[in-house]
């Protein structure tokens, strides 16, 4: 889906990378500690796809169907009032 995490050998969702030992994610970073939320909803997420289909959804992939599902329901939700 999205090919930029192959051509740049990361993640270009790397703000969901949890710590190792001796490196800290940026999940952890100064700027995102308390600004982001919901990683548990996006682990719960990968790790059902893992379980489907292994190594083959990113974490970009699943950020970016999310966004896209996201928008869906405001617009379902705005236009039910």
């Amino acid at each position: 889906m999205l090919v930029a995490e192959n051509e740049y050998k990361g993640c270009d969702a790397s703000v969901l990378l949890d710590s190792v030992e001796g490196m800290t994610s940026e999940k952890l970073a100064g700027p995102n500690v308390n600004s982001l939320r919901g990683f548990e909803v996006i682990d719960k997420i990968k790790y059902l796809l893992e379980e489907e289909c292994p190594l083959t959804v990113s974490c970009a992939d699943i950020l970016a169907m999310v966004a896209r599902d996201a928008v869906e329901l405001v617009l379902i939700s705005a236009f039910s009032l």
